[in-house]
């Protein structure tokens, strides 16, 4: 990061760890987490620079309170953000410069979505329902129309572009990026197949987002995620 708080990703893992997965006992916890993190420092990270995140849905996972756990007592400290706070961060992280004041983000998690926009210069975020919706019970109908109430907020001058993260268009983007480009723009939400059923529940709210705020530009970036939002504030 240079003085303008100008960004680059230098390199990202994805997928769930050894010290999600492999939970026996917090002797394994400990000694996943330090092969983790060995990985970081290898990269040449200062330890210092090291800095945890929980997301807003994934703290209601029953092993994240293990992984806390471990953590702390390897001497680190682990940030929980909250959805708002989620949602700030992914504008502060995907929102260009040359588009503050005319395009709003979107991230698209399985637990929630967040949209954020500048209100003039305070950043304003608010969360609806994720692309995992299905198993809460809740329909295509009825998250539709929440996602669309809370689309229908974004004013007026910042819906020409929308910057959208998340799994969903993750998932939509790889189907059609052109090298490594960082940013993809998305087809119609109707382009893409939606046999699966998280499939169609990211469908279903990129829909709404598209049509409730009339938006026809949907960027998906594949560098950009909230915890380097957490990163550029502190």
């Amino acid at each position: 990061m240079d003085a303008q708080k100008n960004w680059k990703l230098e390199k990202a893992e994805f997928g769930a760890s050894l010290v999600y997965e492999n939970m026996a006992t917090e002797g394994d916890i400990r000694a996943g987490l330090k092969e983790y993190i060995r990985g970081m420092l290898d990269f040449g990270v200062s330890p210092k620079d090291i800095h945890f995140m929980v997301s807003s849905s994934a703290i209601e996972s029953p092993a994240v309170p293990k992984i806390r756990a471990g953590l702390k007592s390897l001497g680190y400290v682990v940030n929980v953000v909250n959805a708002e706070q989620e949602g700030i961060y992914a504008l502060k992280a995907s929102l260009p410069k040359a588009y503050e004041g005319k395009a709003f983000v979107v991230d698209i998690g399985s637990g929630n979505t967040k949209v954020a926009w500048l209100a003039g210069s305070t950043p304003k975020s608010m969360e609806t329902f994720g692309a995992k919706y299905f198993q809460k019970g809740a329909s295509d109908e009825q998250v539709y129309k929440e996602v669309g109430s809370v689309a229908a907020q974004v004013p007026a001058a910042q819906r020409s572009v929308c910057f959208i993260i998340g799994g969903a268009p993750f998932d939509m983007a790889k189907t059609h990026r052109n090298g490594k480009e960082r940013y993809t723009v998305l087809k119609a939400p109707g382009d893409y197949d939606q046999t699966a059923q998280k499939a169609k529940a990211g469908a279903t709210i990129y829909q709404a987002l598209k049509d409730k705020t009339g938006c026809d530009t949907f960027v998906f970036d594949w560098d950009a995620n909230f915890t380097i939002g957490f990163l550029l504030s502190i």
